[in-house]
């Protein structure tokens, strides 16, 4: 049942959960009708903009549309939610591609009121917003709901809420249509995809056979044949940039430049002018004027590393960019043209940025169209030995060596909790490599070699989890050997966690198979 009078919202902290939770919702692989419904009933009851309904087009007659996913309408309301193009209010959105507020249904001759009749909606006044769904210039529908007049909540807020969400139902709908397209002559849609993202993946240097990842690259593979910006949100050293790689050259912007600008590695003084460039005399130094990164993009893809260190002045620099598809360098007067797309990412949760006042709003809006989350390693620690092996294959050829590793070697570093990801691996097999003076590296130089990693790595691994390490337990490292005194913190850890293995060894800075390992080895029985 529909919430007519919702509880107001008192920030922006329920927006973005609707953006957020219909970000995933629209990347999730699960049905359509389900992943739209949800999305409108978060509209619903979060901020009471009912009835919501997405029109498209009627079979194959592109002057008809019809309601195709709703929520609070009943069969018979669907069924009369038919619209030519031109005709009332939601025909008006969907042939001008404009958007559309009735402050007032009563008093608006060309609101129909066909699907939905006035007789049920409260008696009080009643106001109705419709917004096209649009793929580049084309409308391919109507995203529109019913809301009370009455409210607190300005109609420009409800309104921007809506243009984004019905971006995002709009790249939903057209990725799945780019799906269907490609797998039509497939016994196995799913199986295709995964082999076909498997060997592009590895062709820009993504390796790995895990379903976190593949599921990844193969969002990325969709998205890449679209204009659309996507955000990259995964842990430093899970491969962004590789990702922000593929998805430039598998586009139809792969004969243009891909351009990469850290914002975390350039002085705020700075990254202005590497941005936008700037002219003759600007400033001093300024001898000749020079191109930025973004006019260097244009034609191609931009990406942006650590997007959550730019500050804000910049930011509203950036809206603006994407907004007009313009620049001005540095010093300069005349509006230069770009034509850009976008790949952003960050190690940084972005919406905390956003409440933090960090971060602006609207621009999280911008680059957050297309969220697409990396998986760390220990989320898929089965590629943990196909990537060693990679990374030994080319150490061995850099430094021109033929070492191989041994079984209990891959066993080991299988086992450890890679808190610097994929970078932190590469650089470890580079490290083992040099040292290995036998021909082959075992476990024991593994064991060594993990040991000695830098002393915050488990404290990094904590955060990562959100948990403490439990002092009692000492300077513990994940691969010394099992000893008598080590008894007493295990159960300690165990009894403070209720038996709770996985959380125990989070405590003891243990991956939980290390703790079951030393469970065994000192005869702990666990309650």
């Amino acid at each position: 049942m529909d919430m007519e009078h919702p509880a107001e919202p008192s920030n922006i902290d329920s927006e973005l959960i609707v953006v957020q939770e219909a970000s995933r919702l629209v990347t999730d692989v699960i049905d359509l009708d389900q992943s739209i419904r949800r999305i409108l009933r978060l509209l619903s009851h979060l901020h009471g903009l009912n009835r919501g309904r997405v029109l498209l087009t009627e079979g194959d007659d592109p002057k008809l549309i019809t309601i195709k996913y709703s929520y609070g309408l009943t069969a018979e309301e669907i069924n009369k939610g038919k619209y030519k193009a031109g005709e009332g209010v939601t025909g008006y959105v969907y042939k001008t591609g404009k958007i559309a507020l009735v402050q007032d249904i009563d008093e608006e001759e060309k609101y129909l009121t066909r699907a939905v009749s006035r007789k049920i909606l409260p008696n009080e006044m009643m106001a109705y917003i419709a917004v096209p769904i649009l793929w580049g210039e084309k409308t391919i529908g109507v995203l529109a709901v019913h809301r009370l007049r009455k409210r607190k909540r300005p109609f420009q807020r409800d309104i921007s809420l809506l243009k984004v969400i019905a971006t995002l139902i709009g790249q939903r709908l057209r990725i799945e249509e780019m799906v269907a397209s490609r797998t039509a002559d497939l016994e196995s849609k799913n199986q295709l995809l995964i082999n076909k993202m498997e060997s592009r993946g590895a062709a820009y240097g993504i390796i790995g056979q895990s379903h976190l990842l593949q599921e990844a690259v193969q969002q990325a593979f969709l998205v890449a044949q679209t204009n659309t910006n996507v955000l990259l949100q995964g842990e430093s050293g899970t491969g962004k940039e590789l990702f922000a790689r593929m998805i430039h050259m598998a586009s139809e912007r792969s004969g243009g430049a891909l351009i990469n600008i850290n914002c975390a590695a350039i002085p705020n003084s700075l990254i202005e002018s590497e941005l936008f460039g700037y002219e003759r005399g600007a400033f001093t130094g300024a001898v000749a004027s020079k191109i930025g990164r973004i006019e260097m993009a244009s034609g191609g893809t931009l990406f942006l590393d650590e997007i959550a260190d730019l500050e804000l002045a910049l930011q509203a620099k950036l809206l603006r960019v994407i907004e007009y598809k313009t620049i001005q360098r540095v010093g300069g007067t005349k509006d230069i043209a770009v034509d850009i797309r976008i790949v952003s990412a960050s190690h940084k949760d972005l919406q905390i940025a956003v409440q933090e006042n960090q971060f602006r709003l609207d621009l999280f809006y911008r680059l957050n169209v297309f969220p697409l989350q990396i998986p760390a390693l220990r989320e898929r620690r089965g590629d943990i030995r196909l990537l060693a092996q990679h990374f030994l294959n080319k150490s061995n050829g850099e430094f021109s060596r033929e070492i191989k590793f041994s079984g209990d070697a891959l066993a080991a570093l299988e086992r450890y909790a890679w808190p610097g990801n994929v970078r932190q691996l590469e650089n470890v097999i580079k490290r083992l490599l040099l040292l290995s003076d036998q021909g082959v590296i075992d476990g024991h130089l593994v064991e060594d070699v993990l040991a000695h990693e830098i002393s915050s790595e488990t404290l990094i691994s904590h955060a990562t989890h959100n948990a403490q390490p439990d002092t009692s337990f000492g300077d513990l490292r994940p691969y010394m050997k099992v000893v008598p005194d080590q008894v007493d913190a295990i159960q300690e850890a165990l009894r403070k966690q209720r038996g709770n293995k996985t959380r125990a060894a989070m405590s003891l800075g243990l991956t939980p198979r290390q703790l079951s390992y030393r469970m065994s080895k000192l005869k702990i029985i666990s309650d």
